[in-house]
This record gives C-alpha cells, structure tokens and sequence, in this order.
C-alpha cells in the first residue's frame, strides 16, 4: 500500500468512527423543550432579559438541543402566580421574586430581600457560599420548587410619593404598593400595603386606587413613567438593599434532567444573576439624571423615618420567627452571616467607596 492509499483510507476509516459515534452522543443529549413564565414584562427589558439571557445560553450550550420558551408575564399565567404554575406543572420554570408568595408562607421573603437586610453583595455571597441557597431549597422542596438566584437589582429606590415625606405620621393613611414583608413593616407604621404586579402599577397611582409605591430603580422606573404621577422620590429602599430575583424550577422536572443539563441551567442562571446587576449598574445613573429633568424630587428618608421602620422590622421578625420554623431557620442563617459581612465591609469597601464618593462631589476623579 503506498502512502497515498493509505492516508485516503485511514481518513475514511475516521469518518466512519465519527459517524458511529454520533448516535451515541445524541443519545446522552435528549432534545427537551420547557416554557418559562417570567413575572415581568417584556418592556423592563433588564428584569425580563435575564429569562432570556437563560434560554439563550441553554441553548447554545446544548445545540440547541434544550430549548426554554420565554413567556412575558399574563401571556400563561399572571405574574404574581408564576410560581403556583410551576408548582402545578403548568410550566416546568418561572423567572420570579420569592416574596411575592408569602402569602403561603413568610419564609418565601427570605428568598428575595427582607427589610433592612443584606446587600447585592451580601445576598451573592449568602446564597453561594454561605449556605443560602441549601436552605431555601431545603424549604423549597414542600412546594415542589427548586431555585437558583438569577439576578439581582441593587439596592433600590425608596419609592414616588404623592406627597412629601418628611416624618413618620406622614406615612400613616398612605395606600402604598409595596412587595415582601416590607408591607407588614409598613403597616406597623400606618401604611396600607397593596401587591400590585408592575404592568398594573401606574394605572393605579394615575387613578388614586394608590398614593405611594415602589417598583426597581430609575431605570425601570423612567419607562413606567411613575415621575408623570407622583413627583417625590425617595431612597433608599430600607427593605430590599439587594434583592435576588429566581429561576423556579418544577423539582421533578429538574430531577429528571440529565446531570449536564442541570449543570448547564446552573450556569446559565449565575451568568443572567451577575449580568443583571452589571446591567443596572450600568444604566440607573443616567436614567436618574433624566428623571431630574424631568421635574422629579429627589428626598431621602429622614433618619427619624429609618428608626422607627427599623424598630418595626425587628419586631415583626421576632413575632414571625416565635412561630414559624422555616422563617427562623433561614432568617437566623442571614442574620448571623450580615454580622460578619458588615464587619468586613465597613473595613474594605466602605472606607474606599467613601473616600471616592467625597473626591467625586469635590470633583477631584
């Protein structure tokens, strides 16, 4: 055999290898197609996107062989139901905030921020490394979800108000539409909360149906147009310093997986979770100096406003933790992980943000 015959040969020999084993590999690869019902809509394009972003990476990640249909909130099921849905097996994932579902259980707050809580960082940090997300999936797993963080928004804004702010009694009589435990905080204080879904919160506030609310940040905020209706806007946002946003999952569906794609949906989710902070980051400075155009009145809350609001949030979560087991559990687990955060985070970031926020006002970066 000369050399030519045998390099012809040897290549059609590879090719019949390959082809053998391709069968093999498509077998260990099932082509799957799962719908996600996101609580948000399509025109939040950053809380949205992140549903998205998921399905997208899925997809390339398997060949296009695990397919995830996005669905914008109401188009399935309505956006404060997502996650009944996938309990139920309507849909096998929502893109959803925790604490829209305390209803079933105060715990479920946990999962997304609670009243003067952790931060971005923090909230990264306890699910990923400080045995949060264990937990929450531990509670989790008796509504037959299973969860990963899948964005994060930052620190929010304080809210639009009708009016201005200036001491507690001014709180007391508002309807506001606050999410979370934040409302049980709130009404401690005098406010009456509302869960209103975003798509359904301007026409609210346009009409009167509510005096006050609280969406994102001013990104989300601007396109929702709250600054036409309310024109005083205060931050911080004490109840939701880092709120994690999370893919459900129906918890035989993911089971059921292969272990590659459970490890493929993983890492979808941790990119969308890191991407959706980086994009807010990105876009709330501008968004807010467009809102000041705009007419918007910039006020903080009073420091009066803070301590009593914080004396409310501790009390609420003694009277939660005296009676529900999966509340302290988790509750006690963030607590003892804040202290150590905030111990190390006055020392390092603290002290340089600080000193680079007084050279940014003197104009010195």
């Amino acid at each position: 055999m000369n050399r030519r015959q045998f390099i012809t040969q040897a290549g059609v020999a590879g090719m019949g290898a390959a082809a053998l084993a391709a069968p093999a590999i498509a077998q260990e690869n099932p082509t799957i197609t799962w719908r996600m019902t996101s609580s948000f809509p399509k025109s939040l394009d950053i809380i949205f996107g992140a549903a998205t972003d998921i399905a997208e990476s899925v997809s390339k990640a398997t060949d296009g062989k695990f397919q995830i249909q996005v669905f914008a909130a109401g188009e399935i099921v309505p956006p404060l139901q997502a996650a009944d849905a996938v309990t139920a097996g309507t849909v096998e994932m929502a893109h959803t905030c925790c604490y829209y579902y305390i209803g079933k259980d105060p715990a479920f707050a946990l999962g997304t921020a609670i009243p003067f809580g952790l931060n971005a960082r923090m909230t990264n940090a306890w699910f990923t490394a400080g045995g949060g997300n264990a937990l929450l999936n531990e509670f989790l797993a008796g509504h037959k979800l299973y969860a990963l963080p899948a964005g994060n928004t930052g620190a929010q804004m304080g809210g639009w108000y009708r009016k201005e702010i200036k001491t507690i009694d001014d709180l007391k009589g508002l309807k506001m539409r606050i999410a979370g435990l934040a409302g049980d905080v709130m009404a401690k204080v005098g406010v009456t909360p509302q869960q209103i879904a975003g798509s359904d919160v301007y026409p609210a506030l346009e009409k009167g149906t509510i005096d006050a609310t609280e969406f994102v940040g001013p990104y989300d905020d601007l396109k929702l147009g709250f600054y036409k209706v309310a024109p005083y806007y205060y931050y911080p946002a004490w109840w939701e310093g880092g709120p994690t946003v999370h893919a459900f999952f129906n918890l035989d569906k993911f089971k059921e997986l292969p272990e590659s794609y459970q490890s493929i949906l993983t890492d979808a989710c941790a990119a969308a979770n890191a991407r959706m902070l980086a994009r807010y980051d990105a876009s709330n400075a501008k968004a807010l100096r467009e809102l000041v155009a705009n007419g918007t009145q910039l006020r903080a809350f009073s420091s009066e406003i803070l301590d009593v609001c914080h004396a409310a949030a501790k009390e609420t979560y003694a009277e939660i933790s005296a009676k529900n087991e999966n509340f302290k559990k988790l509750f006690d687990s963030q607590q003892a992980f804040k202290l150590d955060a905030y111990l190390w985070a006055q020392i390092a970031d603290y002290s340089f943000d600080t000193y680079q926020m007084i050279q940014q006002r003197q104009g010195n970066l």
